[in-house]
């Protein structure tokens, strides 16, 4: 029984049906659809009989010499040792060479079989195998290619069916889950919040089958639509690229399977492959890179983002701006601004929610240390696991946690953001210290914020990203963790004085904790403070300098209302404390936020969203996309309201009835925090020029300052220090508000 089918027909099929007859609309020939895509304005005319003595002589062959068609400025000369079959239309070919990078090529067609394509002006086609139904623009370079094919089934990377087709075929992305819990359909221009709307909401059966309707009214099931290649894109030096679109000015070289893709580039980012790539079933958005072996299937990449140096990339979604390099990544949902390094880290069904950087080691698995292919990591913005980190899921972080070296045995589930949690298995603890950063790494923690921002490469910006690491979702995380080390701190007092006993409710433990760390009673600092429900196992888990990141927390709390507040003075220019007062929005309660993709947005306005998509009132993946910019756009007036809304609930006051004293303390502080903040960021970094194992390797100041640079000179530490004096002014002029309203 012979394993491969091979079929025989006429050599004069060779370009033509390219849609089977079951499939063409009445009255519409193989061609309709591309005739639809080719929008290059060229006026076609017949070959004359000189043009087609010149073809024959150069070594060309046509199964149809009529079927081939040209622009007026077409030039017989420069076309050499093509095969062409069915119908060929070819633009303005000219006596220039095209030169890009170290490649200078001259036009025309040369050494290439050619199966009803249509080619722009000025192209340089040599030595491709086999080009068959493309669509090329102008410019294009295509030189030393094997296979450069559409079929008519082509999706171009869209998880869509084409007509006649099972459903069975359709690719889902099993994002977040290795068992296809939360798998979801890859489309063209889906951005990180509409992945994370499609997986997150499981239980909404309505919701998911919206979503499903707009992916698939937004493309078109009809079969027979051609590949595109963009104008000026160049390839070369590549084996096989298969129902490829290709936007303009993209770079491929050296690619060894390109296939069922789209690859966007243009204006808004020229997207680069290179060599040894294999990338199937994927969505590459613009200005992306990927280089030197990378590995990708069923995964979507967001704009300007990279896969490097033998990355795998599965069954995934990357957000922009991220950089993958060396490391395997597997059903994973990454929000925008991610970093990955190194060839022994790997993560697998995770959902991290931006900001965030992956060391060298680290495991973050699921069936690989755990007893089932079912179980989930769910981090915060800013999650940083250190070297040779192994996890083990279920487990979930809160903002801006930093995990040391170590085995973690059992399922975490860490809720204070901004903490550094060990495992100390010499005193077979968790140990974990809330508000670390605040503490011992200011510089990292704010030029990640600033450097996230900076470069943000993104035109489309229709997800609006936040980037400060004080924001409603870390604002209230702080409030969660005050609560809770009240809790602990007054079960540890009681525990304490009362040997033997239970401790009593949580309630009043939490009464007696507050009541101990607003007094400052140095008797804090003496207990042992454990934390309940953080880690699944006996063993204990221990917080570490307690009093001090509740103190922190609640200080960050002050500084994210009077900063927003500042801010709104600037821009109001109010004359008095009495018409800033007037002119504050209405203060509700402290809200609930989410992170969609790295859009913080109300949980309210994802409720409305939902909602309206069920209700048919939102119909389509552009109109959620309107809803994201219109969400960005009414942004900063609600942070500005969870900000005094915060401000309110912990200090207990009423804004608009405040007194002059109350914004003048507010305003002190606020300097007071920005202050300790800025020589955090100085000490921080100023650690690295004192460390005598840093220093060892110079012999001399002069040698370490010119091979790290002066301390002085730093240029992000300048920053801070000139945004510290711009506070002050800010600071100082809204006093003088407050005084003449005294």
């Amino acid at each position: 029984m012979p394993q491969n089918i091979i079929r025989k027909s006429g050599i004069e099929s060779i370009g033509y049906g390219f849609i089977k007859p079951e499939y063409l609309p009445k009255n519409k020939d193989e061609y309709y659809l591309r005739n639809i895509q080719n929008r290059s304005g060229i006026d076609y005319r017949k070959l004359s009989a000189y043009e087609i003595e010149v073809l024959v002589r150069n070594g060309n062959t046509s199964d149809n010499w009529n079927n081939i068609l040209v622009s007026d400025a077409f030039n017989a000369q420069l076309v050499k040792h093509c095969k062409f079959y069915g119908l060929v239309r070819i633009g303005k070919l000219e006596p220039y060479c095209l030169e890009f990078s170290d490649l200078k090529v001259p036009v025309g067609l040369y050494n290439s079989t050619i199966i009803s394509c249509d080619l722009g002006d000025n192209v340089v086609i040599d030595n491709v195998n086999y080009l068959s139904h493309y669509i090329i623009g102008n410019e294009v370079i295509i030189v030393n290619v094997n296979e450069l094919t559409t079929t008519d089934r082509a999706k171009f990377g869209n998880g869509i069916v084409k007509d006649g087709e099972s459903e069975s075929i359709r690719i889902w992305m099993e994002i977040c889950n290795e068992n296809g819990g939360r798998s979801v359909i890859p489309f063209n221009g889906m951005l990180p919040g509409d992945a994370y709307l499609w997986s997150k909401y499981r239980d909404d059966e309505a919701l998911l089958q919206q979503f499903k309707n707009f992916t698939e009214q937004q493309f078109k099931t009809q079969r027979g639509y051609y590949g595109k290649i963009g104008d000026r894109t160049v390839i070369k030096n590549s084996s096989i690229i298969k129902d490829v679109w290709i936007g303009s000015d993209a770079y491929i070289k050296g690619a060894n399977k390109l296939k069922n893709l789209t690859i966007n580039s243009g204006p808004e980012g020229r997207s680069q492959i290179g060599e040894g790539c294999e990338i199937v079933n994927g969505i590459i958005g613009f200005g992306c890179r990927i280089f030197y072996g990378v590995k990708a299937v069923r995964f979507v990449m967001a704009s300007h983002s990279q896969l490097k140096y033998g990355a795998r990339l599965i069954n995934s979604y990357l957000g922009s701006n991220a950089t993958i390099s060396c490391c395997e990544v597997l059903n994973s949902l990454i929000f925008p601004a991610h970093e990955q390094h190194h060839n022994n880290s790997f993560l697998c069904a995770a959902l991290i929610m931006g900001q965030s950087n992956i060391a060298a080691g680290a495991t973050i698995g699921s069936n690989h240390n755990s007893r089932s292919p079912d179980g989930e990591l769910i981090a915060g913005r800013g999650f940083w696991p250190g070297l040779s980190v192994s996890l083990k899921h279920n487990t979930r972080f809160a903002s801006f946690t930093i995990l040391a070296k170590g085995n973690y045995s059992y399922e975490l589930d860490i809720p204070l953001p901004f903490s550094l949690v060990s495992n100390n298995e010499t005193l077979n603890q968790l140990t974990v210290m809330p508000a670390y950063w605040l503490m011992y790494n200011m510089y990292a923690l704010e030029r990640n914020a600033w450097k996230y921002g900076d470069r943000d490469k993104r035109t489309d910006k229709t997800q609006l990203l936040e980037y400060d690491y004080l924001a409603p979702d870390s604002v209230n995380e702080l409030f969660h963790s005050l609560q809770l080390l009240e809790r602990f701190i007054g079960k540890a007092w009681y525990l304490r004085e009362k040997p033997g006993k239970q401790a009593p409710q949580p309630a009043v433990c939490a009464a007696k904790g507050k009541e101990l760390l607003e007094a400052g009673d140095p008797v804090v600092d003496e207990l042992e403070v454990l934390a309940e429900g953080f880690e699944n196992a006996k063993r204990k888990t221990v917080i570490v300098k307690a009093a001090k990141a509740w103190h922190i927390y609640k200080e960050l709390i002050i500084y994210y209302g009077i900063q927003q507040l500042l801010v709104f003075a600037a821009e109001n220019k109010p004359k008095s404390l009495t018409e800033l007062k007037s002119l504050l929005p209405v203060i509700g309660n402290r809200t609930e936020w989410m992170n969609i993709g790295g859009q913080l947005m109300p949980a309210e306005e994802v409720q409305t969203l939902k909602t309206r998509i069920k209700e048919n009132k939102i119909k389509s993946w552009d109109a959620i996309h309107q809803y994201y910019t219109e969400a960005g756009s009414k942004y900063p007036a609600q942070k500005l309201k969870h900000a005094l809304a915060s401000l309110q609930e912990l200090l207990q006051i009423n804004l608009k009835k405040a007194d002059t004293q109350v914004y003048a303390d507010l305003s002190d502080k606020a300097i007071a925090t920005k202050e300790w903040m800025t020589q955090g960021i100085y000490d921080s970094r100023a650690k690295d020029y004192q460390n005598k194992f840093r220093k060892m390797v110079y012999t001399s100041k002069a040698e370490m300052d010119k091979v790290v640079g002066k301390l002085e000179d730093n240029s992000f530490i300048q920053q801070q220090q000139e945004e510290l004096a711009r506070m002050k002014r800010e600071v100082k002029s809204f006093k003088r508000i407050q005084q003449i309203s005294a």
